[in-house]
């Protein structure tokens, strides 16, 4: 029964029984007649049901399990694969996180479970695939090792420039562009780019050459891991070249990485 003074439109009781009723605070909201998308009704009834001393682990909002189940799950499982099973839901990246969150904020104890880092550490054997089409995005690593291992210190631009790199040689520092060549053509050549896009809207515009003064080394890197290291004033005027026409500067094989 409301107390003087209650401007609330519904009683203890009615709190009582739609909180026993329902799975979320919303719907809570909307059995007592009140607006469910409000945050100022939700936060009264919330207040009320503390007051009250309400269970609502049986709530689940807009997931399948409610409190309760997560930590029966938890407390009956090795790894979090086994609570996903106990929970009957899928092992997704996304619900993983959600679950971790949701733990952590009912502040249960995860400590025993064993987590995909900790498992692979059993002595198996990493396998996973080398994916070429990657390679543009490894190519930058590659470089950065193979200067370094030859005692020249690397650096990355502060902001996007013309060059990738700025490594300190025995010459000085040289201004580097990297390239890459993904797959051999049919007759078993490698055919790498070596222009640039103009600054234009226009992503159809073609490419166009380097100015060779705005450039010390082209280090170019091929999907079978031949590393080639050639001057830009060697290959002024040019947006596209045969790498095997430039012999004379492959410098190094990275096999062991691209395979």
């Amino acid at each position: 029964m409301n107390t003087i003074g209650d401007k609330r439109s519904w009683s203890d009781a009615q709190l009582r029984k739609a909180v026993e009723d329902n799975r979320s605070w919303r719907a809570v909201a909307r059995a007592l007649g009140l607006k469910d998308t409000s945050a100022g009704v939700i936060r009264t009834i919330k207040r009320h049901a503390l007051r009250l001393e309400l269970d609502s682990e049986h709530f689940t909002g807009q997931r399948r399990w409610t409190d309760g189940q997560l930590r029966e799950a938890l407390l009956g499982s090795t790894c979090w694969s086994e609570v996903f099973v106990s929970l009957g839901i899928s092992d997704s990246g996304q619900d993983r996180v959600r679950i971790k969150g949701h733990a952590v904020r009912l502040d249960l104890d995860c400590s025993h479970l064993k987590t995909p880092h900790r498992a692979s550490m059993t002595g198996e054997v990493f396998d996973q695939p080398v994916q070429p089409e990657m390679l543009s995005a490894a190519a930058p690593g590659i470089a950065m090792a193979w200067f370094a291992m030859r005692g020249c210190a690397v650096a990355l631009p502060v902001e996007p420039q013309l060059y990738d790199l700025l490594v300190t040689t025995k010459d000085g520092i040289q201004r580097v562009q990297i390239k890459t060549g993904v797959r051999a053509n049919g007759r078993g050549r490698w055919s790498v780019g070596v222009g640039r896009r103009p600054y234009l809207l226009d992503k159809s515009a073609g490419k166009m050459p380097y100015d060779p003064d705005s450039l010390d080394l082209f280090f170019i890197v091929l999907g079978d891991g031949s590393i080639y290291v050639i001057p830009s004033s060697v290959l002024a005027g040019r947006v596209g070249i045969y790498v095997d026409t430039y012999l004379p500067y492959r410098v190094g094989d990275a096999s062991g990485v691209v395979s």
